[in-house]
């Protein structure tokens, strides 16, 4: 197959706009005054605004890890051209990590989660839940406070590493490089599996401690995975409209639009698994779960599949969808909002209750989405610009110029 232009390859370095920073501390300021607002008008509301928010964009960082590990072991090359975007989003793990340790102490004072309550694990107290008592071995606060620790601190661990390594292979060349990141990205993959099934049923599961699901893990990595290449994406395209990535055209497009509308299949696939097997079953403690959010969050529960399965379902069929920067850019923007807006609905019912119901846009809700958001902006392109924007010496390179589907 013949290629009209092969661009020539040279060191980009990208400089952050004024313009953004000045956005990012806007965010982040407001955001942090509303969102410390929110919680002195309702400590139950501004805490559950702090978790999911926090849980968000730290899924965001962790997808970083994931799309770079993916790609080493299965030896792709279409996507070195913008791994320094996936690399710079994992730099923000470490400050998420610090602001999830913060939020489990609150929540351990403040009694957020109701298997934290007092007298909730004592016969003979009239609080004394049975249920939740035969789960005191893992749903303790020391434990479960040093699973948290210990699963960001492993992630942290292999970010650092992998991010690393290719930067040093950017400076020596080589496939030895290359072959280490490998190997480490295999371990990370399957230490995440392990921690992030850990993490999601702690922070977020445990909400509701008489639900459970066994699947509840997956359908977490797959709101956080298809957030994250869709942040990718809206980057990717952004960049190139400012004058950069010059070495990525439509065929790069495509295949991140492929993986959008592939897993957002994917996602409706594990959340209908998850609805149809406790909607067959029909125990009282699983089915309370969507009860509880369909009765008082019917609106909501509906703009959940809206967003996330049949807009970009629909938005992104075609193969000139995927390969035009509006069209990706749209989708990429309504499934990120989209699986922000899942979360909300993940956490707020049992956390608040019926009181949430009018809407994901209170202000501690929007509080905690702006000081996140900026903050993970400021980090992010803060440490994209750092380093050179394409990583020249990656053996890979060449092989990601020729790339066409």
């Amino acid at each position: 197959m013949g290629h009209a232009h092969i661009p020539e390859i040279k060191a980009e370095k990208y400089v952050v706009p004024a313009r953004l920073k000045t956005i990012s501390y806007a965010l982040i300021g407001l955001g942090l005054i509303a969102l410390v607002a929110g919680y002195f008008m309702n400590h139950e509301r501004g805490l559950a605004s702090m978790l999911f928010n926090n849980f968000y964009f730290l899924g965001l960082s962790v997808a970083g890890i994931i799309f770079l590990a993916l790609q080493a072991v299965t030896n792709a090359a279409w996507s070195v051209g913008f791994r320094r975007i996936p690399e710079a989003m994992t730099t923000f793990l470490p400050i998420a990590g610090v602001f999830m340790i913060l939020f489990a102490v609150v929540a351990y004072f403040g009694h957020f989660y109701h298997w934290m309550h007092h007298g909730i694990t004592d016969i003979n107290s009239p609080e004394y839940d049975e249920i939740i008592a035969k789960k005191a071995g893992y749903l303790n606060f020391p434990f479960w406070i040093v699973r948290i620790i210990a699963a960001i601190g492993i992630w942290i661990i292999f970010a650092t590493i992998i991010r690393k390594n290719s930067l040093l292979e950017d400076e020596v060349g080589g496939i030895a490089i290359l072959k280490k990141n490998k190997t480490m990205s295999a371990m990370f993959i399957v230490f995440y599996a392990v921690t992030w099934a850990m993490f999601s049923w702690d922070t977020l599961m445990s909400i509701d401690p008489h639900w459970f699901s066994t699947i509840f893990w997956v359908y977490q990595f797959a709101n956080i995975w298809v957030s994250g290449v869709s942040f990718i994406a809206i980057v990717v395209v952004l960049l190139r409209r400012a004058g950069y990535f010059h070495i990525i055209n439509e065929n790069h497009l495509h295949d991140l639009g492929k993986l959008i509308f592939a897993f957002s299949i994917f996602w409706t696939y594990i959340w209908l698994s998850q609805f149809l097997l406790i909607y067959y079953a029909h125990i009282p403690e699983e089915t309370i779960y969507y009860v509880e959010r369909f009765e008082s969050y019917k609106p909501f529960f509906f703009l959940n599949l809206a967003l996330n399965f049949i807009s970009p379902f629909l938005l992104l069929m075609t193969r000139d969808a995927k390969r035009k920067e509006n069209s990706l850019i749209l989708v990429a923007a309504i499934v990120m909002f989209g699986h922000w807006h899942d979360l909300w609905l993940t956490v707020m019912p049992g956390a608040v209750g019926h009181e949430a119901h009018s809407g994901p846009f209170g202000l501690a809700e929007l509080g905690g989405a702006a000081f996140f958001g900026g903050l993970f902006l400021l980090v992010v392109f803060n440490n994209l610009a750092k380093v050179n924007l394409v990583p020249v010496k990656h053996p890979y390179l060449k092989e990601s110029l020729y790339h066409a589907i």
